[in-house]
């Protein structure tokens, strides 16, 4: 029997077939004009952009600033969330309410703490993760006496995975300062992905802020940062080189120089073995100070780690001690040496609102 005879007498099968063969041919068809066009509509910054200054700051005459960095998960990292890219389970890791829930002590602990400057990472402005809630103009409504800049760092119209997916994406760093910003700019690193795989990911930054300090006579550049996580790891070496550069630039220009923010890396000159990678987790890779001149200082609180796994929720963990859950200690400070650093610490707030603890240094002008 020829075997056009066989399928005409299976027309169930053929009718499998040319539907299987459809949903192929359609999906293919899907995916490529959805890839074409995120690349037609792909976030590219310039180099360097100017930022605009929201609110009034003012003026100080002491010779201390106290600064705070933290990287707030977006509203949506608390206690109770894992997520998918740290080995979780979830993509969606809170709801509306949990969003609002989570800012409310955000904005709680930066009132307490009263810090002159506040670094933060991971804010949202229109994002499907955070229920679009616009972070910014919730931090700024419940914060007092700041003005504040903000740099966008991810912007995407749809991101169409995992399922459920990822969906919009409009996130970026902000800046609060109680010292009124004269300019700002926000400067891109390299990104360390190609195509396709650049279309949905971060276009990482970093904002420079400059104030006047000393009744007007000096600057003071405060950088805030947040540095690349999901690379090989020569993405982040890469854009430490051209952090590097531009904090060497700000210090030749006669600055006092605060950078601070997310580094997804420790510093080479702490000691991390209270807090080691355990097996199958994320490594987060270092920051090797001697790659910097010896205008630079660099300070992590090695006490209290200030950031968790998200590979499993902190809140229904059977165990919080560093051999069975991971920690990292990723946040801090590069400070030049114009500037005597008199504290840092990392709050212990018990990632009750984010999965990063906040880390307050005080400084004092030379």
């Amino acid at each position: 029997m020829s075997e056009n005879k066989k399928i005409r007498r299976h027309p169930v099968l053929r009718g499998i077939l040319i539907a299987v063969l459809v949903v192929v041919i359609a999906a293919g068809g899907f995916f490529g004009g959805f890839a074409a066009y995120l690349t037609a509509t792909e976030y590219k910054p310039s180099p360097i952009e100017k930022l605009s200054v929201t609110g009034s700051g003012g003026h100080s005459s002491s010779d201390e600033i106290k600064v705070m960095t933290w990287n707030i998960g977006y509203g949506a990292l608390g206690e109770t969330a894992d997520f998918f890219m740290d080995g979780g389970s979830h993509v969606s890791t809170a709801t509306r309410k949990g969003v609002k829930q989570n800012l409310y002590g955000i904005t709680k602990a930066i009132r307490e703490a009263d810090p002159d400057v506040v670094f933060l990472q991971e804010a949202d402005t229109d994002s499907t993760r955070s229920h679009h809630v616009n972070e910014r103009t919730f931090i700024e409504n419940n914060t007092k006496n700041y003005c504040n800049t903000f740099a966008y760092n991810y912007r995407v119209r749809w991101i169409p995975v995992p399922i459920p997916p990822l969906g919009k994406m409009n996130a970026g760093i902000m800046t609060l300062s109680k010292l009124q910003i004269n300019d700002s700019e926000r400067i891109a690193l390299p990104c360390p992905f190609s195509w396709p795989l650049r279309l949905g990911n971060l276009k990482r930054c970093i904002s420079i802020n400059r104030a006047s300090v000393k009744g007007g006579s000096d600057n003071l550049s405060l950088v805030n940062l947040h540095l690349e996580a999901y690379d090989s790891g020569e993405g982040k070496k890469a854009q430490t080189k051209l952090l590097r550069q531009y904090l060497d630039m700000e210090y030749d220009d006669g600055n006092y120089v605060i950078a601070g923010g997310d580094f997804n890396q420790s510093f080479s000159d702490i000691d991390t073995s209270m807090y080691p990678t355990l097996e199958g987790r994320w490594h987060c890779g270092k920051l090797n100070c001697d790659d910097f001149s010896d205008h630079w200082q660099f300070a992590m609180d090695t006490s209290t780690p200030s950031c968790r796994s998200l590979d499993q929720s902190y809140k229904a963990a059977a165990s919080h001690d560093p051999d069975k859950f991971q920690y990292y200690m990723i946040d801090g400070f590069i400070i030049s040496d114009n500037l005597e650093i008199e504290n840092v610490e990392t709050l212990d707030l018990g990632f009750k609102n984010a999965d990063h603890n906040p880390v307050v240094i005080t400084l004092r002008l030379k």
